[in-house]
Order: structure tokens, then sequence, then C-alpha cells
């Protein structure tokens, strides 16, 4: 499988989630030997979208010539796109959000009603093409947190996505977690081996590896001890 993973975090190599993501990836290598390559959002130059839809008329040239063009080309190329990032503001880094809106090339105009809702029709075909979601946040539970970028997620790609939220992420880069982070990580490891395998991930395990690592109140105690 050719996998673009699109890492958002502005920490890149030191992001918090990178970590799940990283267990992840090593999980599906070890089911199977997969074609990995990994963007750091925030080192390309991608100008943010103006809405002239220029892109949409033209065949799907964009007026801006920077990294997009190349991105766009490894996107189509692709079998998985792997998002992962942290949450900001209950969505995604601001780099991530214009790489997304800057795929608006590979839609033309036209549209179509697919049940009660319209779509435009793709200039391009990337029907084969799978979504993940790795996002992680620094809060102790997932309630009330994750929803609206979930909720974008399956707007944007409502079709072959999976979606892992990890609530505590910020452990994953204190040491003196591993007693709990490294056994989680193992999960995870095992998440990726299942979805390398079977397209899909154990629901008992898919909970587990999304819930919190200590109790709530004892993580919020930790946190605020710290500032």
């Amino acid at each position: 499988m050719k996998i673009l993973v699109f890492n958002a975090s502005p920490k890149k190599d030191k992001s918090d989630t990178m970590h799940i993501t990283r267990a992840f990836l090593e999980g599906m290598n070890g089911a199977e030997q997969q074609d990995i390559k990994i963007i750091d959002v925030i080192d390309k130059h991608i100008e943010y979208c103006t809405g002239c839809f220029t892109c949409k008329k033209n065949g799907g040239e964009c007026i801006f010539d920077d990294d997009m063009k190349d991105i766009l080309e490894e996107i189509l190329e692709s079998d998985l796109l792997l998002f992962s990032y942290p949450l900001y503001s209950y969505g995604m880094p601001a780099p991530l959000k214009a790489l997304i809106d800057r795929t608006m090339p590979l839609s033309s105009m036209a549209m179509k009603k697919v049940g009660d809702r319209y779509f435009h029709v793709g200039q391009a075909d990337f029907s084969k093409l799978r979504y993940m979601m790795i996002c992680g946040c620094g809060f102790p539970n997932s309630r009330h947190n994750f929803e609206p970028a979930i909720a974008q997620f399956k707007l944007c790609f409502p079709n072959n996505h999976t979606i892992i939220t990890v609530p505590e992420s910020p452990m994953f880069n204190a040491p003196e977690a591993d007693i709990v982070t490294k056994p989680r990580l193992e999960l995870v490891k095992k998440a990726g081996e299942q979805f390398a395998k079977t397209g899909e991930i154990e629901g008992e395990l898919y909970e587990e590896i999304c819930s919190p690592m200590i109790p709530e109140e004892q993580y919020a105690n930790i946190v605020n001890a710290s500032v």
C-alpha cells in the first residue's frame, strides 16, 4: 500500500500525535511492508486558496505555482492518505486546513446528488483512496473536544475513512509516563497490523486506544501542577 502521511504538527518530529502515527505505521509494516512517505506540512509552501474557482474551470490548474502541484500528484498516486495532527481550537492546525482547501483542483464546478447531499464531480479519479485521521489532544478525555474535527473530516472524506482520537497525548513526549504510554503504543501497533490485514480496527481495541491512559482527574492535576 502506498501511504502518504501529512504530519500537520508544527513541532514536526517532536509532535505528540506522531508518536501514535509512527506506532500505527510500524504495526502496518509488521503485517506487510508498506510504501510510506511523510510530509511535514509546516515546511511546505502552500498559498491560501482564494476561491477563484479557476482550477474547477480549466482542468485542475491552480493559479498558484507552489508545492501543492506536486502534493496533488502524490495524492492521486497514493492508496491511503493519513492525516496526523494535534487538536487546535477543536479542529486542524491552519497549515493543514490550507492544504485541504487547495485540493479543490481535484473537483469540478459540476455537482451531483448522492442521498440528500450534493457533491462536486471529480476532475480526477481518486475512488481508490482511503483516508485516516489520527488526532491527539491535551485534554483528559474526548468528550466535547474532538467532535468538530471529526465532523469536518467526515464531511471532507465521507467514504473509506478511519478516525483515531487520543486524549492526554502530551504524555507520549514525557519519558516519566512510559509506564502507561508504551502499553498504549503497543495497542496502536496492533491496530495498525489489523488495519493492514483487514482494513478495519476491532471495536474493543479501538475503544481502548481512544480512551484516557490515566484517570482524568489525575491527568488534570499533573497538568495544573506544571503551570
